[in-house]
């Protein structure tokens, strides 16, 4: 049993330690000195008491002077220097049998902690092949990629996860763990690890006007708590185990998003809890479209992580255009991780800074990727400000000259 022989380890360890450290102290104590007889007392003295009598000085009163006594010459010296003991073939032999006791206990320790090797694709088609320990998160994975592929090393840059079957797609969190998140697949399965560059992934912070505003950004993710968006829209949700999908009005709030039951108001008290964010990872779809008959191909999933079949608990969610849906996948981000989105920022924006790769040619499998979903033509997004600030966002069809409802999005609600 192996905690069986690390306890006996550690024992013989301590027990080991303990002797050859009483038997060294031992040898190296310097003996005490001494301590000095004290005078003896003034009335008790058999000395001739003209031996403590001063003669008086000439100009004196005539009244005589007791001197005191000379300090021995024994309080004068310092205490001999401890003497050099040269330890003995015992000692030496302990102390190898320790060190060897403790080399055993790492290697015990570096054993029990779990391993995988990924294989992490480029756009190009090739691959690295990298040693990931249960210790590292994501941050110091992509550390090692930049190491690899010399690529510049940009806040873009992002180890993401694809999932074939359920043909969904997300990019870690850099604070996350990367061993714990790969060991929830199954067996034999076909997902794979990329490395790309997600310009979403960051916006919020190079762009917060789009959800905040740019003089409270830092305000917003470092005080005692974070300022959620509460974003409010109508979004097409797919019906449990169905291939049709229905309009609700949604809300995003701090501990999940909500919608309005049909013939409800959008009070608090009407709203119907969709989904919580514990436990749920979102994720882009891929061609749901074609999939599952998406009114649009820009949706987004929420789902538990050990999920990766066809599930009734997997939530689908479109919306009507690609802006729209990264802002609802940034805020439920910013909802689930808080000030730990931000952080990851700061210190991606540091390792970008100091990198020796900074300002070169990117090798060819490392060229930027078009994240998925990609956005087509340009689009011109007007800013109106009441007591309340909102944001309005124009929907595709907006785009396209017809009338729409527009999706709502309040700044400034915690």
């Amino acid at each position: 049993d192996l905690d069986m022989l690390m306890a006996d380890l550690m024992a013989d360890l301590n027990a080991t330690e303990e002797k050859l450290a009483a038997e060294i102290h031992g040898l190296k104590e310097p003996p005490q000195p001494k301590p000095d007889p004290l005078p003896p007392p003034r009335g008790s003295s058999n000395a001739p008491v003209s031996e403590h009598i001063l003669p008086a000085s000439s100009g004196g009163s005539g009244s005589s002077n007791v001197s005191t006594p000379a300090p021995s010459a024994a309080c004068s010296l310092p205490p001999p220097p401890p003497q050099c003991v040269k330890p003995t073939m015992d000692d030496i032999e302990a102390q190898a049998k320790a060190d060897k006791i403790k080399l055993a206990l790492e290697k015990l320790k570096e054993a029990k902690v779990k391993k995988l090797v990924v294989k992490v694709l480029m756009n190009d088609g090739s691959s690295k092949t990298l040693m990931v320990d249960e210790r590292q998160n994501v941050r110091e994975v992509l550390d090692n990629m930049f190491e690899k592929t010399h690529c510049d090393c940009n806040v873009n840059w992002s180890l993401c996860e694809t999932n074939p079957e359920l043909q969904l797609e997300r990019a870690f969190e850099e604070h996350e763990n990367l061993v714990e998140s790969l060991s929830a697949w199954i067996r034999d399965s076909e997902n794979k690890v990329l490395f790309q560059e997600r310009p979403e992934k960051y916006e919020v912070f190079k762009n917060p006007q789009v959800v905040y505003q740019a003089k409270q950004l830092q305000e917003n993710f470092c005080g005692t708590s974070i300022i959620v968006p509460d974003l409010e829209g109508v979004l097409h949700l797919k019906e449990d185990g169905k291939k049709s999908w229905k309009q609700r009005l949604f809300q995003l709030r701090a501990s999940g998003i909500y919608y309005v039951p049909k013939g409800k108001t959008k009070s608090s008290r009407d709203l119907v809890c969709f989904v919580q964010f514990d436990n749920m990872n979102v994720y882009y779809g891929k061609d749901f479209k074609t999939k599952h008959k998406a009114p649009t191909d820009f949706c987004f999933v929420l789902k538990h992580p050990q999920i990766q079949k066809d599930s009734q608990y997997i939530k689908y969610l479109c919306c009507d255009d690609a802006w729209t849906m990264n802002l609802w996948v940034t805020g439920i981000r910013i909802a689930k991780y808080g000030a730990s989105l931000y952080e990851n920022y700061k210190t991606a924006e540091v390792k970008a800074s100091n990198s020796v790769w900074t300002n070169r040619s990117t090798p060819s499998s490392s060229n930027q990727s078009t994240p998925s979903p990609t956005v087509k033509g340009s689009m011109t997004c007007n800013f109106a400000f009441t007591e309340s600030p909102m944001l309005y966002l124009p929907s595709s069809s907006d785009v396209l000259g017809t009338k729409s409802a527009k999706t709502k999005i309040s700044l400034f609600d915690k």
